[in-house]
């Protein structure tokens, strides 16, 4: 399961049963729950001729299982936590012999990296490179299929990335922040959908916090209207 689909949360003996019926009494893997600080990222590109590159580790924040919120680069990130988790990702890439871009999702506990999840792919905590990176994952997991150079990997300048799920706010009044980009995918509007995303870069982390605060205004102010619109959805 992912984004919150095909997953439940199972705190006590009670909750088991509940827990059955919403995975549709399914085959499943249980897990133990892990007590973390936070979940960072590592997007990593390897290419054909076994190069590698690797981007900042990017903080992410979850809601209902779905990703809402990605931070570039992560908050209090020290040189040896960035070197943790490299190493973790070239470990992975070298073994798989893997080409293009991976993503890792990590779990902070204390001053261990635990790896939550491996997408063998582009990633949707790595669409801030678009605007945020000197080459975006797009282009370098394009660059290392085709054999080409990896391009630089460095953030230019913080930047944030909001997942726009289930409805879209008025588009003019997220364009009119400054620092924004929209990017919509044409899908129809459903609850839990991921119908695009916005990318807020800034010259400084307490500017991209006071742009973060407008643009989760509007998220909840389209989410608020959505619901009366469609109650019970």
């Amino acid at each position: 399961g992912y984004d919150g689909k095909g997953q439940a949360v199972v705190r006590s003996l009670e909750d088991a049963g509940p827990a059955w019926r919403t995975i549709g009494a399914a085959p499943a893997i249980v897990e133990a729950f892990v007590p973390f600080e936070r979940e960072l990222s590592i997007l990593s590109v390897r290419g054909r001729d076994g190069a590698t590159a690797f981007y900042p580790l990017v903080e992410n924040h979850h809601r209902q299982g779905i990703l809402r919120r990605s931070i570039a680069p992560a908050p209090d990130v020290t040189i040896a936590f960035q070197q943790q988790a490299q190493a973790i990702a070239k470990l992975v890439l070298e073994e798989l012999d893997y080409v293009g871009v991976l993503a890792i999702e990590l779990f902070q506990v204390g001053d261990v990296l635990l790896a939550n999840e491996l997408a063998p792919r582009v990633h949707n905590s790595g669409h801030w490179t678009i605007e945020g990176a000197t080459t975006s994952q797009f282009e370098n997991h394009v660059r290392a299929v085709l054999g080409l150079p990896l391009g630089a990997t460095d953030c230019q300048r913080p930047t944030a990335m909001f997942n726009l799920i289930g409805a879209l706010p008025p588009i003019e009044r997220l364009l009119a922040i400054s620092g924004a980009h929209v990017h919509l995918y044409g899908k129809a509007p459903r609850p839990g959908r991921k119908l695009g995303h916005i990318t807020l870069c800034s010259d400084t982390h307490n500017d991209l916090q006071a742009q973060c605060t407008r643009v989760q205004a509007l998220l909840d102010e389209s989410i608020e209207l959505n619901a009366r619109e469609y109650p019970g959805a």
